[in-house]
C-alpha cells in the first residue's frame, strides 16, 4: 500500500508539474520565499542556523546531481524518477536562501549608502524568477551559487566565532570561494558534459571577478555589517538610565509615518542638549564597539561636516538590541545626521533631525518610552 500511495503521490505531482509548467517555477520560488518570511528570526537562533545550513547543503547537492542528469548517471536508479524536479529544487533554494537574506539584511540596512548591496540581493529574489528557462546554464547556477555561498559565509562565520572584522569577512569570503572552486572541480572532473559545455578558466575568471567586486562593496563599505542590525535610532530631548531600562523622551511624528519614530523637526530651547538614542542587535556574546559620528550641514559649502564620533560597547544576545546613547550640548541650527557605525566605519543606520532653536515654540507631541 505505502509504495502505491508514494506511487500516486509522485505521479499526481508530475501531472501538476507538467500541467502548470509555465507556473511551477515561479510557486516553487514564491514557496521558498514565504517558508523562509514565516519561520526566520534572529541569526544566531539555533533554528534559523540549522535552516540555512540545510538549506545551502542541499542547494550544493542538488546542483551536482542536476550536473550530472546529462551524462546518465541517474539512469535506472531512484533518482532518475526525480530528474524533471531538479531545476525547480534549485529555484526553491536560491529562492530560499535570497530571501533570508533580504529578510536579515532589511534589518541592518538604513536610506544609505549601503542601500545598494541590498538593492543587489532584491533584484537577486525577483530575477529568480525569470531564470528558469537558462538555469541549466552552468556559467550562471555557479555564479549565483557563488554569491550566495559568499553571503551564508559571511552571516555564520561570525556568528559562530563570537567575532566580527574585516579579517572575519576576508576570512569568509575566502572559504566560500575554496567551497565553490571544490564543487566545480569535482563536477568537471566526473561529468564529460559539463567539460563539453564551459571552459574552466572562463568559469573560474567569472567567479572571482564576483569575489573582487563583493570584496570592493566591502572597503568601500557598501554592504550593512551584518548580523550586527540597528532595531532603534531616535533623536531625543532626554535619555535616562533606571538599572536595565532606558526611558526616551521624544516628539512623536504624525501617525501615518510608520518607518521612524521621532519627528525630524527637532525643537530645543539654546543651551540644552540633544540625545541620540540607539539599540543595536548583534548575535549572543559578540561583542562589538559601535559609535555615532555627529555631523552638520554647512548649507554654505553645502557639505556635511564631521563634528564628533562617540562610542560604546556593545555585548549580544538581547532581544531587543544593546542599548545606548550619545548627547551634545551648544549645538548649531540646521541639518544634522548622526551615523551608528561600527569600528571599520560600516553603516548599521543614519539618524537624520533638522534642529529648529527657539525660546518660545515649544516641542510637538513629547512622549516617554521604556526601552
Amino acid at each position: 500500500m505505502r509504495k502505491l500511495f508514494a506511487r500516486y503521490r509522485d505521479s499526481a505531482l508530475r501531472r501538476f508539474v507538467r500541467r502548470h509548467e509555465k507556473y511551477a517555477p515561479i510557486l516553487f520560488f514564491i514557496s521558498g520565499f514565504i517558508f523562509d518570511s514565516f519561520t526566520l528570526g534572529r541569526i544566531d537562533r539555533l533554528y534559523d542556523l540549522t535552516i540555512l545550513c540545510m538549506h545551502m547543503t542541499l542547494l550544493t547537492c542538488t546542483l551536482y546531481v542536476f550536473n550530472r542528469v546529462p551524462d546518465g548517471k541517474w539512469k535506472n536508479t531512484r533518482l532518475e524518477r526525480y530528474e524533471e524536479y531538479f531545476p525547480l529544487f534549485i529555484q526553491f533554494f536560491f529562492g530560499a536562501l535570497s530571501s533570508a537574506y533580504v529578510i536579515y539584511f532589511s534589518r541592518s540596512v538604513s536610506l544609505s549608502k549601503t542601500v545598494y548591496f541590498f538593492a543587489i540581493l532584491v533584484l537577486l529574489l525577483f530575477a529568480n524568477e525569470f531564470l528558469k528557462k537558462r538555469i541549466s546554464n552552468k556559467y550562471l547556477q555557479f555564479s549565483i551559487y557563488f554569491f550566495l555561498s559568499f553571503t551564508f559565509f559571511t552571516f555564520i562565520v561570525p556568528v559562530f566565532i563570537k567575532e566580527m572584522n574585516t579579517q572575519v569577512f576576508i576570512f569568509s569570503g575566502a572559504v566560500s570561494f575554496a567551497c565553490t572552486l571544490l564543487l566545480i572541480s569535482i563536477v568537471y572532473k566526473v561529468s564529460p558534459s559539463t567539460k563539453e559545455e564551459i571552459h574552466f578558466g572562463k568559469l573560474i575568471g567569472i567567479i572571482f571577478s564576483i569575489y573582487l567586486l563583493i570584496n570592493t562593496f566591502y572597503f568601500f563599505k557598501l554592504i550593512p555589517p551584518v548580523p550586527l542590525a540597528l532595531n532603534e535610532g531616535i533623536v531625543a530631548h532626554e535619555v535616562t538610565r533606571d538599572g536595565q531600562k532606558f526611558t526616551v523622551s521624544y516628539e512623536r511624528d504624525e501617525w501615518y509615518v510608520f518607518w521612524r519614530k521621532h519627528r525630524t523637526k527637532f525643537i530645543q530651547k539654546p543651551g540644552d542638549s540633544a540625545y541620540v538614542f540607539s539599540s543595536v542587535f548583534a548575535p549572543t556574546s559578540l561583542e562589538k564597539t559601535i559609535f555615532h559620528r555627529w555631523k552638520w550641514y554647512n548649507a554654505s559649502s553645502e557639505t556635511w561636516e564631521h563634528v564628533e564620533d562617540i562610542g560604546y560597547n556593545i555585548t549580544g544576545g538581547r532581544d531587543g538590541g544593546y542599548r545606548g546613547y550619545t548627547y551634545k550640548s551648544n549645538l548649531k541650527e540646521g541639518e544634522w545626521r548622526v551615523e551608528v557605525l561600527t569600528e571599520e566605519e560600516l553603516v548599521l543606520g543614519v539618524i537624520n533631525f533638522e534642529l529648529i532653536m527657539s525660546e518660545t515654540l515649544k516641542p510637538n507631541r513629547v512622549i516617554k518610552k521604556k526601552f
